[in-house]
């Protein structure tokens, strides 16, 4: 990475992980990163899904499903181990100032599979009801938004790992929903 990019990683980090530091933060965003949180919304997308829209409901939630692990899947075990990127908790700079709201975690920080994977979720979704509901991209981004932001906040990710993630996650969302579109052409 150059080195001015990598510079301005750094301060972008130091800001929100120190200069945005306030109660209510450090409060929720553990909480928003954790995945059993957002659990209540999973069951929620699933039922919803599947009462309202019955077998086409199944085919969104099967293609929702491998969305999310192709992107979690080529996010966390092909491209970070090429990548090696270290996390701040782990970076010989960035260690000695970092904030640690969380457990520092295992392996490599680049990029980072939540915004890789909330990301791919959240425009797939707004791309297969974006007919229906047009106000849906909004929520859907503020949400995979949210988590990412909270990865900084916590200290376990740089922002170009999660801008990264985010736009790598958008990506496979946009492939996925393609893929809804050619088998469901009349949603």
């Amino acid at each position: 990475m150059p080195e001015q990019i990598l510079q301005l990683d750094r301060h972008l980090f130091y800001f929100i992980n120190h200069d945005l530091s306030n109660a209510f933060f450090d409060w929720i965003m553990p909480f928003l990163r954790n995945p059993k949180f957002w659990i209540p919304l999973y069951i929620f997308i699933i039922g919803f899904c599947l009462y309202r829209y019955k077998k086409q409901g199944a085919m969104i939630i099967v293609l929702l499903a491998l969305t999310a692990g192709f992107a979690d899947f080529t996010s966390a075990s092909i491209i970070k181990y090429q990548v090696k990127r270290l996390r701040p908790c782990r970076d010989p700079i960035v260690s000695q100032t970092d904030i640690s709201r969380v457990p520092c975690g295992t392996g490599y920080s680049f990029p980072s599979t939540h915004a890789t994977d909330h990301f791919a979720m959240a425009i797939f979704l707004s791309l297969v009801f974006f007919r229906k509901w047009r106000w849906i991209w909004f929520w859907a981004i503020l949400w995979a938004g949210t988590i990412s932001f909270a990865q900084v906040y916590v200290g376990v990710h740089f922002p170009v790992d999660v801008t990264c993630g985010a736009i790598y996650g958008a990506l496979t969302g946009c492939l996925f929903a393609f893929l809804f579109k050619k088998l469901q052409p009349t949603f």
